[in-house]
């Protein structure tokens, strides 16, 4: 499935994921920044939406023992395209050739 959201909408819902893990764990902002050495304001930026760096991220999921998140982004790959190509299924017939022995 395809999201067709606009990455204003996209960094919107990321704000607001993490505003509500902050607020599960009953952490203000205020101590959220500091614990990721970050100002206040780079918290709120980033839980409303509103031009983050990936830094602040970085630092907010650290703070919030939440770094699991930064390994979905790439999930781990459980077979190599080498292996993919090793893997092919072997012929199951030969292709027919031209060097019959003429027959006269």
């Amino acid at each position: 499935m395809f999201d067709y959201s606009t990455a204003q909408e996209l960094e919107a819902q990321l704000g607001e994921q993490i505003r509500a893990a902050r607020l599960r764990k009953n952490v203000s902002q205020e101590v959220l920044a500091e614990r990721a050495g970050v100002s206040r304001t780079a918290i709120r930026c980033l839980e409303g939406g509103k031009g983050s760096t990936v830094q602040t991220l970085v630092r907010a999921l650290k703070a919030l023992e939440m770094t699991e998140w930064l390994q979905t982004l790439q999930p781990q790959v459980t077979i190599s395209p080498m292996q993919m190509l090793k893997s092919k299924t072997p012929r199951q017939r030969a292709r027919t050739t031209n060097n019959r022995p003429a027959t006269d």
